[in-house]
């Protein structure tokens, strides 16, 4: 077998199990949300991100983990549509925040029906997140469901934390930033709620809070930074109808990704102040013609370049971090899965 054939099967494989994953918790999540009155304003809405298909990481994340460290799946089930309903309400403020079009290929729900009907269905789908988690955890040990319960609390925070530093270099014009300050912001914003905490809640589960949690946090973050370098370089060199998302819609918003932060950095003499003035922009003063120039000068100052051989190198710490954090599972398909998700996360499109 050739390694681009080997690749294409690791590449099927992930994604035919992440289906999998996905059916199972689509299908819980809608089950869980209310169908009745107000249902045109409130109801309907809520369950309008949930029926989209998504790549369903996080349950899968969580049921894979916690089933490699001994749980059965049904103990892990209400966990994971908990975590998966919590990240479609952040999906909703952040598509608020961030004045997003597009989500998993249709139009944001802010976009089609408005800034408070979105807020609400968002705040809706955070409610039935906490109902769901506090039905799973009524069956577990009472040290077990303390853990879990406690591992929740300190992702919700780590991630308004990352989300408010974000926010705030955008509203204060932060400029000089490095490549450390911008994996300090996605260690809070997306990995602590990405990879780390739905390994964590897993194991836990799995080996009733026996697990070391260390190494799952050292995997889990180099592992979640290599997903979201990747999904950051999807919104510059992606296919819109693959990707799902507003291809070049953070160059709109004006985040400070890695691919920018490099730009910022090495930009050059009238190039230099041409990003600065349009960093100072809002969105709505940011032409398609300005986005297209600051694409191109992440070209011409080897950005792209940049961000690839920074992420390939985060990825590779991953691999080896992969086999402390889960040294003590069991073999078997989730464990297989698991660590192909590793080489998955740089091959991925959408």
């Amino acid at each position: 077998m050739t390694s681009t054939a080997e690749r294409d099967a690791l590449i099927t494989g992930v994604e035919d199990r992440l289906r999998g994953f996905g059916r199972v918790v689509r299908n819980s999540m809608l089950d869980a949300l209310p169908d009745g009155e107000p249902h045109r304003w409130l109801y309907g809405p809520m369950r309008e991100y949930p029926a989209r298909p998504g790549k369903a990481l996080r349950p899968a994340l969580c049921l894979s983990a916690g089933r490699a460290f001994g749980a059965e799946s049904d103990e892990l089930l209400g966990v994971a549509v908990a975590i998966e309903l919590l990240h479609n309400a952040f999906l909703i403020h952040d598509d608020i925040v961030d004045g997003s079009e597009m989500r998993r290929g249709r139009r944001t729900l802010a976009a089609s029906h408005g800034l408070g009907t979105a807020l609400n269905a968002g705040d809706g789908l955070a409610m039935v997140a906490g109902q769901m988690l506090r039905k799973a955890t009524r069956r577990m040990d009472r040290y077990v469901a303390d853990l879990v319960w406690a591992e929740f609390d300190t992702m919700a925070m780590r991630t308004l934390e990352g989300q408010a530093t974000e926010i705030g270099w955008q509203v204060d014009e932060v400029e000089n930033l490095r490549p450390e300050d911008y994996l300090e912001l996605i260690m809070h914003k997306t990995c602590w709620y990405t990879t780390i905490h739905p390994l964590r809640v897993g194991a836990i589960v799995g080996s009733g809070g026996s697990v070391e949690l260390g190494p799952l946090v050292r995997f889990g973050f180099h592992f979640g930074a290599a997903f979201q370098i990747r999904d950051d370089l999807l919104n510059l060199i992606g296919d819109q109808g693959t990707y799902g998302k507003e291809i070049l819609g953070d160059l709109y918003e004006g985040k400070r990704t890695l691919t920018l932060i490099h730009l910022m950095a090495t930009a050059q003499g009238e190039d230099r102040r041409f990003v600065r003035d349009y960093l100072r922009r809002n969105r709505t003063q940011r032409s398609e013609e300005l986005v297209r120039t600051v694409r191109a000068l992440m070209d011409d100052y080897g950005s792209i370049a940049f961000t690839r051989d920074y992420a390939e190198g985060i990825l590779l710490v991953a691999q080896e971090y992969f086999e402390q954090a889960f040294a003590q599972a069991r073999p078997g398909p989730d464990l297989d899965f698991l660590r192909a998700l590793v080489p998955y996360v740089w091959s991925r499109w959408r």
